[in-house]
């Protein structure tokens, strides 16, 4: 089971709501997709609104896991017009009093 902070913030990012999934990021954030780092609040909510824009897909929640008591494991299947057509991607988060703190999309 994921804590509401994950939670919130992925049904913000799959319905594409770039303020809604800003609330959940620490102000000194870090994500890290496609081999890229993006830190702090401008950079990733450039990153979400691009992303956000590139493709369309449609994603299904496949499992979830609790690595240890900061960092959970959401594991994501995707099907769309980017390249490959589908993709399993593990979304890792780090959390913080309640913030997202560092996310890696692998």
């Amino acid at each position: 089971m994921l804590p509401d902070t994950i939670t919130k913030y992925l049904i913000s990012h799959v319905t594409r709501n770039v303020p809604a999934a800003m609330r959940w990021y620490a102000d000194d954030a870090e994500v890290t997709n496609d081999g890229k780092t993006y830190r702090g609040r401008d950079e990733i909510r450039a990153w979400l609104a691009s992303a956000a824009s590139e493709y369309s897909y449609t994603t299904e929640l496949t499992g979830t896991r609790q690595v240890d008591e900061q960092t959970y494991v959401a594991t994501h299947h995707l099907e769309g017009n980017f390249p490959g057509g589908t993709a399993d991607l593990d979304f890792t988060f780090t959390l913080t009093d309640g913030s997202i703190t560092r996310l890696v999309i692998s």
